[in-house]
């Protein structure tokens, strides 16, 4: 008894040196073009698990660009204890616009894991991982490979602008109005499946595990041409994609990814996440990616989804250069992807803003970003 009170009584000691203002650094390096303004912890906690802390962190970071360029994406690496299961995760702010002098909010809500005995120190430690500039240069060592996330998001973005531009300048505003209405109708109608990790050694007693070929679509003007792969499906559960690729372009190709379909048992289909994977794949070259685990499907109403086949497309490719190929806004409107797509996250905020403001702040923002 006076042990486990002893023992309660070190942690909660070790709990209260923990969360002093000195237990949370922000650590930004002397020439990043951002600078802290201030450092909110808000409710932030640490609690005691074990032989471990875990740290719920609610935190409000105002950074100021003291570049001279304009930001449109920054990400922030957060670490508890480096080299521990979970404890470290990235938060990533893609489409900003936020220019010299100016300041700006970073969201930070993570939970993380950190042993109990550790050495002095900070407990949670925030640096720049990766900034992302107007001129699409990108600053920060990029730990977390934030540099690729944040330029897709940045040229799905433009690509998006400049679609609806169009249709503006060609139509006027009410073919502006009758797109956007379009995209919330087709937005609510989809279909949606909720995907989680699971644990890839769960037996499912009611279907047993069969291996299905991946159906392979092609999009066009795609420098990587999948070809075919297989996924093992064992009820509502999806495990250990393959896929076979081949390099039809004329640049080398350093990643890419595979964007899943779903088809359930009643025949409907489902857009079901994606296998990023690192390839080196050089022109005329065909070569493989895998990835080990298991995902699981549900329905909206939480029950469990049937799997029955799945279909997988090229949705992006890195080139060794570091420049990064999309599908056409064309090329997605198939009428195969048009009902099953989600929006990409800058029309789905022009759709928000849509809907919250009116059509003249979907105009003022497509000239001011154009």
């Amino acid at each position: 008894m006076w042990n486990r009170l002893a023992f309660l009584a070190l942690v909660t000691l070790a709990l209260q040196a923990q969360t002093q203002p000195g237990s949370f650094r922000v650590d930004l390096p002397p020439d990043a073009p951002v600078a802290l303004v201030s450092a909110d912890w808000g409710t932030s906690r640490v609690t005691a698990r074990g032989g471990a802390l875990l740290l719920e962190l609610h935190s409000t970071l105002q950074l100021k660009n003291t570049g001279a360029r304009r930001i449109r994406a920054v990400s922030l690496l957060v670490t508890a204890q480096d080299r521990t299961p979970g404890g470290r995760a990235s938060v990533t702010v893609p489409s900003l616009d936020i220019e010299t002098s100016d300041t700006f909010p970073v969201h930070i809500d993570l939970r993380l894991m950190r042993p109990l005995q550790t050495g002095p120190g900070a407990v949670v430690d925030v640096q720049l991982d990766g900034i992302l500039f107007e001129d699409l240069a990108f600053y920060g060592p990029n730990r977390m490979n934030a540099r690729r996330s944040m330029l897709a998001w940045e040229l799905e973005a433009r690509r998006d602008r400049k679609a609806l531009l169009t249709v503006l300048e060609r139509g006027g505003a009410g073919a502006l109005r009758n797109e956007l209405i379009e995209a919330l109708a087709r937005d609510s109608a989809q279909p949606r499946l909720a995907v989680q990790a699971a644990s890839a050694g769960r037996a499912t007693a009611v279907e047993p595990e069969r291996v299905v070929n991946l159906a392979a679509l092609s999009l066009p003007a795609t420098p990587v041409e999948l070809l075919s792969g297989t996924v093992r499906i064992a009820g509502d559960e999806a495990r250990a994609p393959h896929v076979v690729l081949r390099n039809v372009g004329t640049k080398p190709v350093r990643s890419i990814e595979v964007l899943w379909l779903v088809r359930d048992a009643q025949g409907r289909e489902y857009a079901a996440g994606s296998l990023p994977a690192d390839v080196s794949l050089a022109p005329g070259q065909t070569g493989s990616a895998s990835k080990e685990g298991a995902l699981r499907f549900s329905l909206p109403n939480g029950g469990p989804a049937s799997l029955a086949a799945m279909t997988g497309f090229v949705s992006s490719v890195e080139f060794s250069d570091g420049a990064l190929w999309l599908p056409s806004r064309q090329a997605l409107r198939d009428p195969r992807l048009l009902g099953v797509l989600p929006p990409c996250g800058e029309e789905e905020r022009l759709m928000e803003l849509y809907r919250r403001k009116g059509l003249d702040a979907v105009v003022q923002q497509l000239h001011k970003l154009r």
